[in-house]
């Protein structure tokens, strides 16, 4: 007896070894018991699901010998012709090829006869909608009020092609993409009944490359098996796909983390000897951070038997959430741009030189030896070298270099330091002077900085970021030394995300240096900054306009030349 693939050999003939659809099933099954069938169903979802083994399965439902049934017999006739293809009442047509209304009319003429060995007779337009506009019209009308003995399931794998005058007589099932799981356990249930050795890594490879097709997902492990001799092993399921070794990429990430750039290119310098494919790789590369990004947020998502488990953790908590997300979004823009890249490889090494840019400096002052210095140590440099104790000297003595290292030192000078009116002065004492200058300063704003009921004013004194639109629509209801008690109106309450809320707090205990709890309830009278800030522009912008229409001159043009004021040019300076 000749080959048959596995994709065929193991084409579920029945609900209960159906896998990854339940939800159809159940309804299905449901409705056979209930005897509350349709005349028409129309199976959607993408290539490998199911949609055709659904139809078969549902036309042996109800052509059994037993009678209609959610669990038809498998051995009578009628199940045993719709499973080798060769019953006469069960129809298969595939409307990619036959789609005129010349082969839509011959369907229909065929639906008028009575079936001659089932109960019904069912036909399955797979693909149904590349019919043509006239045949979908040719159709409806036999498609609403069909014989009582006729059965039509169509299938698509893209219902928005589909008219709506057709969808809305049939009864309609999404079937789902199969998820990694799913397919991973129906494969393991296979090659263990036909006793063929497997990785399970190897099995979670297939399963990425399926991208949801059950169908796919046998078919590669039927070149799978070939492949690597009557085996699936990991090396050659990799090699067969052209997948890269997880190992090189959480060799990358680790390089980017420690900022070795040399590791980074070593490493690229590797893939490209072993002719690995660098679109590929950024898929990959994009496809690991996701993982991490999903151990990070929800770490019990990450499955118990999957190969890099231990390393996905060991990086969720090394890499921070913000560089994360970088990475991602530079690993997508690569993975987009590669082709206008020189070649594969430059377009690879500059999305990792890109990631190795914009990685924030970890070590910090462990790297002080380092060339690379972060823009914060420059400008301190900068300005340590401006204020370095010298004679005084003109400007119109100085050299250029020295007038620009001079401007530059006012420029950057860090503002918490000293008010403007002091600026001056301190520019001139010595870097001694100047640092105790600034602790004198700094324990003097903590010592000092006691709330005394004013929110609004503590907000200004505050660099809050996206969080100042939650802190603009609080109002104060009550504080102490240690808590303060705010109130959100109810139509900005969406605005209390607990993200939002230790942010803010987190800036207000350290502009106290102190810890100081924040409570938040819905309600209050309203009187916020916000709303503040709001009829102040209001008030603002009523002023300018009286001034405006109250202005001789204005009145003049208006009298004399007939001048308008355009509505909503006026604006309060």
């Amino acid at each position: 007896m000749s080959y048959q693939v596995l994709a065929r050999k193991w084409r579920p003939k029945s609900f209960e070894t159906l896998v990854g659809q339940d939800h159809v099933v159940r309804a299905l099954t449901n409705a056979l018991e209930q005897n509350r069938l349709h005349h028409a169903y129309l199976f959607t979802g993408t290539r490998g699901v199911g949609k055709t083994t659904l139809a078969r399965i549902l036309a042996k439902s109800l052509n059994c010998d037993t009678g209609i049934t959610a669990k038809p017999c498998g051995v009578c006739v009628a199940c045993m012709g719709i499973d080798s293809d060769r019953f006469v009442d069960y129809i298969e047509i595939n409307a990619a090829s036959t789609r005129g209304i010349d082969d839509v009319r011959s369907l229909l003429e065929q639906a008028t006869y009575a079936p001659t060995q089932g109960r019904f007779k069912v036909f399955m337009l797979d693909e149904v909608h590349q019919l043509t506009k006239e045949a979908f019209n040719a159709l409806l009308k036999t498609l609403e009020e069909p014989p009582a003995h006729v059965k039509f399931i169509l299938g698509t794998t893209d219902p928005q092609k589909v008219p709506v005058t057709v969808l809305s007589r049939c009864l309609q099932f999404n079937l789902r993409q199969m998820a990694g799981t799913t397919i991973i356990s129906h494969l393991q249930n296979i090659l263990g009944q036909e006793n063929i050795p497997y990785e399970a890594t190897a099995l979670h490879l297939i399963a990425r490359a399926a991208s949801g097709s059950m169908r796919d997902a046998l078919s590669l492990t039927d070149q799978a098996i070939a492949y690597g001799s009557q085996s699936v092993n990991e090396a050659e399921v990799r090699t067969m796909l052209g997948a890269i070794d997880q190992s090189y990429l959480f060799e990358l990430l680790n390089a980017l983390l420690a900022n070795d750039g040399a590791s980074l290119i070593a490493q690229a310098k590797v893939m490209e000897e072993r002719s690995l494919s660098f679109e590929v790789a950024l898929n990959d590369l994009a496809q690991l951070l996701h993982q991490v990004a999903m151990a990070q947020t929800v770490p019990d998502s990450v499955a118990n038997d999957l190969p890099e488990r231990d390393a996905l953790l060991n990086l969720a908590q090394k890499i921070q959430p913000e560089t994360l997300q970088l990475y991602y979004q530079i690993a997508l823009l690569g993975r987009r741009d590669i082709g206008l890249a020189p070649d594969e490889f430059a377009g690879f090494t500059m999305s990792l030189l890109r990631m190795l840019a914009f990685t924030p400096n970890a070590s910090g002052a462990q790297n002080d030896s380092s060339s690379q210095k972060s823009p914060t140590r420059q400008a301190s440099a900068s300005l340590a070298s401006a204020l370095k104790p010298q004679t005084s000297i003109p400007s119109a003595q100085m050299s250029a270099p020295e007038v620009v290292q001079k401007n530059l030192a006012q420029q950057i000078a860090p503002a918490k330091y000293t008010t403007d009116e002091a600026m001056s002065e301190q520019t001139r004492s010595s870097p001694a002077d100047l640092s105790l200058s600034a602790e004198n300063n700094t324990a003097r704003t903590n010592s000092n900085s006691q709330f005394n009921g004013n929110w609004r004013g503590l907000l200004e004194e505050l660099k809050l970021g996206l969080v100042r639109t939650l802190a603009q629509h609080c109002e104060l209801i009550s504080y102490d030394e240690n808590s303060i008690l705010l109130s959100v109106p109810e139509a900005q309450k969406h605005l209390l995300v607990p993200n939002y809320q230790e942010k803010l707090a987190s800036a207000i205990s350290q502009y106290f240096d102190k810890k100081i709890k924040l409570q938040f309830s819905i309600g209050g009278t309203g009187n916020t900054p916000a709303k503040q800030i709001s009829q102040e522009k209001a008030h603002a912008q009523a002023n300018a306009e009286t001034a405006i229409e109250d202005d001789s001159f204005v009145q003049s043009l208006i009298n004399d030349f007939g001048a308008q004021i355009i509505p909503n040019s006026i604006k309060p300076v």
